[in-house]
């Protein structure tokens, strides 16, 4: 059952004691913007956005576990406002197309010693939508062939091509035709998979058959596009990716791993790419740009650096110095403050947390994901596994209402991606507010 989207918002903004101001704000908003899903009506305002933490107009604090992945070094960090005060300072904001800059270069030489071993050509763009377009069209114009392989309900952008790929139907709906030879395969999972079956190796082997047996059949695929670990937070085995890489490899399929979400840090390594195999293309955006300025790119191997007479991205703001300062600060944060060993280390501690929390509540049935990249699987019968979407909703106001925020997967899987910079004692203050939610739902 759907939960009617403008009923929870208003249930939202009932719980946060809207000012006149706030309201006024609000109603603004709804007359200017053009409306859409998931963007339209909104629920509050923000007036701060610092650390771990976004502020409303009234000032109360929510800690952010969204953020639209855009805060891995925290909001408002120091040490990225620097870097774009100086940049501005130096009166080197913006360069023209066919001249390149320091702080453009340095970042590309920089992005490159970070990636995993194998991939050492970057190209820059204003955001992630843009960075998986530029990734296709490589991967088309390398391999001489237009048709692509992505998973069933993942998002992958906003732009015509990226909406093609990720097959979500708040994107695709009303358009007509998608993009040609944009296929798509059953999304794996672990916990709700249609063999009904609990034993990874069988699952994996299941899954990996349709992406055979789709090759074998589909000769002109130039590539498989997807996430290392998936939106939902389901986590592949190795194993499987694994075989993915020597399918790719015997049927001349590039395999390109969108990591604007997992890149730098997010799931223990710098990115997730490397619990797994190494792709052909590798995608950042989102937290590259510091939460500040938007910001993507892609990395890729040296041997697909053919396209002298084509171009794939040609963006107004390809090598912004501006830009570069900022990503520059984010790469250097995660280092100096050892951001990736952080959030394989308040990962664990999250996660055990909430395992605890599943073994009290059965309206938690499946815990999944890596580091600080978490997904909580609310249902109504552990045997079923039948979605708990009204008691998600429930808990997700009952959390925002004491200053935890975070989004729906699917509309019952609590997503948990906070600052990297997150204190155990913030995931103490969580873990206890999910705790006194998911006892209020039970006892109501």
């Amino acid at each position: 059952m759907a939960v009617n989207q403008g009923e929870q918002v208003k249930s939202l903004q009932a719980m946060t004691q809207l000012t006149d101001v706030d309201e006024q704000l609000l109603q603004r908003d709804a007359d200017v913007f053009f409306h859409q899903t998931l963007s339209t009506p909104v629920f509050n305002t923000i007036s701060k956005a610092e650390g771990t933490c976004i502020y409303d107009g009234s000032g109360k604090r929510y800690l952010d576990l969204h953020g639209n992945g855009v805060h891995t070094v925290g909001y408002n960090h120091p040490k990225v406002v620097q870097a774009l005060k100086h940049q501005l300072d130096v009166a080197l904001s913006f360069a023209p197309r066919r001249f390149t800059n320091e702080p453009s270069v340095k970042l590309a030489e920089r992005l490159v010693n970070a990636a995993p071993e194998g991939l050492s050509r970057v190209l820059f763009c204003p955001g992630g939508s843009e960075a998986i377009e530029m990734a296709v069209m490589l991967a088309k114009h390398h391999t001489s062939r237009y048709k692509t392989l992505s998973y069933e309900g993942t998002f992958h952008g906003a732009g015509f091509q990226a909406v093609s790929l990720g097959a979500d139907p708040h994107f695709r709906d009303g358009l007509g035709p998608m993009m040609p030879g944009a296929m798509h395969l059953p999304l794996p999972d672990y916990y709700r998979n249609p063999w009904q079956s609990s034993d990874q190796a069988d699952i994996d082997d299941r899954y990996l058959a349709q992406l055979k047996q789709r090759l074998l059949e589909e000769p002109e695929v130039a590539a498989l596009v997807t996430e290392p670990i998936f939106y939902n937070s389901t986590v592949p085995t190795a194993y499987y990716w694994q075989e993915v890489r020597k399918l790719c490899d015997e049927h001349g399929v590039l395999l390109i791993f969108d990591e604007i979400y997992t890149a730098f840090g997010r799931t223990g390594k710098m990115f997730a790419s490397e619990h797994f195999v190494t792709p052909d293309i590798l995608v950042v955006g989102k937290g590259f740009g510091g939460g500040v300025v938007p910001y993507a790119g892609i990395i890729g191997r040296e041997e697909l650096n053919t396209l002298q007479q084509q171009s794939i991205g040609h963006y107004t703001h390809e090598k912004s110095p501006f830009c570069a300062a900022a990503a520059q600060a984010v790469l250097q944060v995660v280092e100096e403050e050892d951001l990736v060993e952080r959030a394989e280390l308040m990962g664990a501690y999250f996660k055990e947390g909430l395992f605890a929390l599943q073994h009290k509540f059965e309206l938690i049935g499946n815990v999944t994901g890596l580091g600080l990249n978490l997904g909580v699987d609310l249902v109504k019968n552990r045997e079923t596994k039948e979605r708990a979407i009204d008691e998600a909703h429930q808990l997700m106001a009952y959390c925002f209402e004491r200053g935890v925020s975070f989004k729906l997967i699917q509309q019952n899987i609590l997503n948990l991606k906070p600052a990297l910079i997150i204190s155990k004692e913030e995931i103490d203050f969580i873990l206890n507010t999910l705790e006194d939610g998911l006892k209020h739902i039970q006892q109501a």
